[in-house]
């Protein structure tokens, strides 16, 4: 895993938002940054992949992209090289997301290609099963992700706290390793707190933060947080 993104740690995925497009996103990187640099706690970014050169040139923090493709170089137009990303500044990327869902075998090949590039996985998963059947991979990051409860605003630490519990439970008799994260309606700091205690070590958040009227301050706020 990349030597940035150290536990516990916060990844703030900026979707398509237009509150994090283009300019924007390296505004909401340098806040990002800011609130890292404030609070030494670990905050990583994934902008859209037109926007990964120029947050990756604006801020020292972790920059991910929100996919890629299970392809090596070769004809494949429109799909995203995980070597292109890399060359753009990313040190690793989202996979399978709840609204990029991808296939098991496509997971797997990803992973294996990350490692091969020195690229940090952080693969989503939603239920407990899917995580500890992506346990075996052997990815560095798995982020869980209940859909029902993705951009809600309902915290999954307070709504469904077995699913964490019981995810760490599954996962760890797999993988003692994998960095788990709490993803999906975390939008206050006693949210990201409260998946702390469950036994996370981070979370996934994306419409909490860039959605916000002040983007700064709820990161700042999530970020104290993990030193309670």
């Amino acid at each position: 895993m990349h030597e940035k993104l150290r536990t516990p740690m916060i990844i703030v995925n900026f979707k398509t938002y237009l509150e994090a497009t283009g300019r924007k996103a390296v505004d909401l990187a340098k806040k990002a940054e800011k609130v890292s640099h404030e609070t030494n706690v670990s905050v990583g970014v994934a902008p859209q992949f037109a926007d990964i050169a120029a947050v990756a040139e604006a801020v020292a923090i972790p920059v991910l992209a929100q996919h890629v493709d299970p392809i090596r170089s070769g004809g494949y137009t429109g799909h995203v090289l995980a070597e292109s990303v890399k060359e753009a500044g990313a040190v690793g990327t989202l996979i399978n997301h709840s609204e990029r869902q991808l296939k098991f075998s496509d997971i797997d090949q990803i992973i294996n290609i990350m490692h091969e590039n020195g690229l940090t996985s952080v693969v989503c998963a939603n239920n407990p099963r899917i995580s500890a059947a992506v346990a075996t991979l052997k990815p560095d990051i798995i982020a869980i992700e209940p859909p029902e409860l993705i951009g809600t605003g309902i915290p999954v630490s307070k709504a469904q706290p077995e699913v964490i519990t019981g995810t760490i439970d599954l996962v760890r008799k797999i993988n003692s390793d994998v960095i788990i994260l709490c993803g999906a309606g975390i939008s206050h700091g006693e949210d990201v707190a409260a998946a702390l205690k469950l036994g996370t070590q981070g979370v996934l958040v994306a419409s909490g933060i860039v959605k916000a009227k002040d983007p700064y301050a709820v990161l700042r706020e999530f970020a104290d947080a993990t030193k309670q």
